[in-house]
């Protein structure tokens, strides 16, 4: 069995695929998770407060795009993007959606729909962390059918443009300094994204509280009432949904890794338990049936892993398809979701402990299980693909 840079948990050895650059840059951001993060997780998570010192700190690592990982001129590949996700999600989901949120779904929508002038002006404060923000789609009313159903409401006025509206679950939007809110064109009824400033008049963020799952994500309810946003900052090349769906084919993936990283995560802490704990005068990862489960636990997370290593050769190759991560997203977290229960099951009564990690990675299963496209609109997105029949509604 591997024992390489994942350890032996990476049964295949998929982490061999990364340079040693890429390797360096991992090791400096496992060892920051491990020494300064993982010490404080369990209390925040319990009180349902997001570690904010941690992203500052994180900003100081040169993660987002790190510039000993890539050639002249060439970007970071995205198979180091999926396992720096992968490294987050392996020690917590929360503090991988703190991140993620900042230097992969806003930078990537300010990317994806920003012109040349707006990319020259904001790219390099996203990347660092001196420009933060959020990414605000999902309403209170729509969020499966969001695609016909964006109520939000931009209306020209003058050099700018006035927001109306709601916006909900949006992660980090409690210290995020930009909203980039998605709205629809009041005179075309086509969906536009603005860069909206958090403490502008008429923009009202409020926490959602009561959540059982990601507790550190401050998710909140947004309310938009008159809120001006100039033209300058609404971004250039996005003038319809199908627009913005280029940066969903560039963010779908994400899930995928974090669902992996997960399973990895709690398959480590899980076999590590399984060891010391002596139940009738030995460990019991020495019994039968609690192998068996280990296994399926290490099975779920390499076929996970497989699946997300070739979505980001295709990423490198030209792209993935809608269909193809609609697949990988609903077959990793069902598996996933699997994962989940049979770790918790080997802790017993410890397994809804926050002392011991299963429990958190335990309820922070069922987010990943429903964001980025819920199990039955990832189904039926792959369904359609595959007999030329849409079953939606």
């Amino acid at each position: 069995m591997t024992t390489g840079f994942l350890g032996a948990a990476d049964h295949f050895g998929y982490a061999d695929l990364l340079s040693e650059a890429e390797k360096t840059v991992l090791t400096r951001l496992r060892c920051f998770l491990q020494d300064e993060a993982e010490p404080v997780l369990a209390d925040h998570w319990e009180r349902g407060e997001t570690p904010l010192f941690l992203r500052d700190r994180l900003a100081g690592l040169d993660l987002v795009d790190p510039a000993e990982v890539r050639g002249a001129g060439e970007s970071v590949r995205p198979l180091f993007l999926g396992f720096r996700n992968l490294e987050f999600s392996r020690v917590d989901g929360s503090l991988a959606i703190l991140f993620g949120g900042q230097a992969g779904m806003f930078r990537t929508v300010v990317a994806t729909g920003g012109s040349e002038q707006q990319l020259a002006s904001w790219d390099e404060d996203i990347a660092s962390f001196r420009m933060t923000g959020c990414f605000a789609l999902t309403e209170p009313d729509h969020g499966s059918d969001i695609a016909r159903g964006v109520q939000t409401e931009a209306r020209r006025d003058g050099d700018g443009w006035v927001l109306n509206g709601a916006k909900r679950w949006i992660g980090n939007a409690a210290f995020s300094e930009y909203v980039a809110v998605a709205a629809k064109d009041a005179d075309d009824g086509q969906v536009k994204v603005f860069l909206a400033r958090a403490d502008d008049p008429g923009m009202d963020i409020t926490k959602i509280e009561g959540k059982t799952s990601l507790r550190m994500v401050h998710n909140a309810d947004i309310g938009l009432r008159d809120v001006r946003v100039p033209e300058t900052h609404r971004l250039q090349r996005i003038n319809s949904f199908a627009d913005l769906n280029r940066a969903f084919e560039t963010l779908r993936p994400d899930v995928v890794w974090n669902a992996t990283g997960l399973q990895l995560g709690l398959y480590e802490t899980v076999l590590e338990y399984t060891r010391k704990r002596e139940q009738f005068g030995r460990p019991i990862a020495s019994f039968q049936l609690v192998q068996d489960h280990l296994v399926t636990m290490l099975g779920n997370t390499n076929a996970s892993l497989a699946i997300a290593v070739r979505l980001s050769q295709l990423a490198a190759e030209g792209g993935v398809s809608g269909e193809q991560a609609a697949l990988a997203k609903t077959w990793v977290c069902r598996h996933m979701r699997q994962t989940a229960a049979l770790g918790r099951e080997l802790l017993g009564g410890n397994g809804i402990l926050l002392e011991h990690r299963a429990a958190r990675f335990h309820a922070d299963a069922e987010s990943l299980y429903t964001f980025e496209g819920t199990d039955q609109i990832n189904t039926l997105i792959v369904g359609r693909a595959i007999t030329g029949h849409s079953a939606f509604l």
